[in-house]
């Protein structure tokens, strides 16, 4: 609990939006299993340090490789 409170501290003091704190620790409150807590836990700092989600960096690295494979038209 000591350690959430610091990373929530830490999250606020690097101005990350409000909306971005409780939209990633929400699932963390909700989620019972350590796997989604850690997961939740680490998608936070992701976006406090690149303003996007571990989602985001996933569909855009999916949509680059992609887009190397199409033939050029």
């Amino acid at each position: 609990m000591k350690s959430l409170t610091l990373i929530i501290m830490a999250l606020m003091l690097t101005s990350c939006s409000e909306l971005m704190i409780l939209g990633g620790l929400g699932g963390t409150v909700v989620s019972q299993s350590p796997a989604v807590k850690a997961y939740n836990g680490i998608d936070v700092l992701t976006i406090g340090q690149t303003d996007k989600s571990i989602k985001q960096h996933a569909y855009e690295r999916i949509k680059h490789e992609t887009q190397k494979l199409k033939p050029n038209e």
